[in-house]
């Protein structure tokens, strides 16, 4: 696999463990699969690739959705990571369909008003295509119409809120990577496999 770009912004720290043996798992989590380790419709689940016990997903990645999902063993850095009041940035790495206008981003920045309320101020960004595995199945593009790659970094954890914000705007995701949590990235993992965090990972 290619190496991602790495980012320099800076995160908040990540709280002290009181759990002995904290184990942190950073999985890139290929499209297709849930977030879960059973599924009684026996589609593909977190079982399929990831065989250490007793850690659980600090959040949810769509089953559309792909990228980096965080497991641990620590119930506070769980809560820490995906309770909503604690604010933890997460970046998305988001293809959209046409070529996104300035009036478009700058309405993602300040904030979309969605079914479910305004979304906060968002960090949104242009990028060049990243180096990236295909997705499997690719994605359905439209012949003669151009898609652009946005940088995405947002506090909140509504459903689906990264696809229902470009979508709002105008411009459809059509493919969706969280490249980060927190201190945490994706560089240097490839698409079904995971690492032990170190400091390899962890961003300051």
């Amino acid at each position: 696999m290619n190496k991602p770009f790495k980012r320099t912004n800076k995160t908040a720290k990540t709280p002290k463990s009181l759990v002995k043996d904290r184990k942190i798992v950073l999985f890139n989590k290929p499209f297709d699969v849930l977030t879960q380790f059973t599924d009684e419709q026996g589609r593909q689940t977190l079982k399929d690739f990831i065989d250490i016990p007793d850690v659980y997903a600090a959040g949810r990645l769509d089953r559309d959705s792909e990228g980096l999902l965080l497991l641990t063993n620590d119930g506070a850095l769980q809560h820490q990571l995906a309770h909503p009041s604690k604010k933890t940035a997460k970046t998305y790495w988001a293809q959209v369909e046409g070529t996104i206008t300035d009036a478009a981003i700058k309405a993602l920045t300040q904030g979309v008003a969605l079914k479910d309320g305004m979304t906060a101020p968002a960090k949104i960004a242009r990028i060049a295509e990243p180096a990236i595995w295909p997705r499997n199945p690719p994605i359905r593009e439209r012949a003669n119409i151009p898609t652009s790659w946005l940088s995405i970094t947002i506090t909140e954890g509504r459903n689906r809120q990264v696809r229902r914000m470009t979508a709002h705007v105008g411009f459809p995701t059509l493919r969706l990577i969280r490249y980060r949590i927190g201190n945490w990235c994706l560089d240097g993992i490839a698409n079904g496999e995971y690492v032990i965090s170190g400091e390899s990972n962890a961003k300051d």
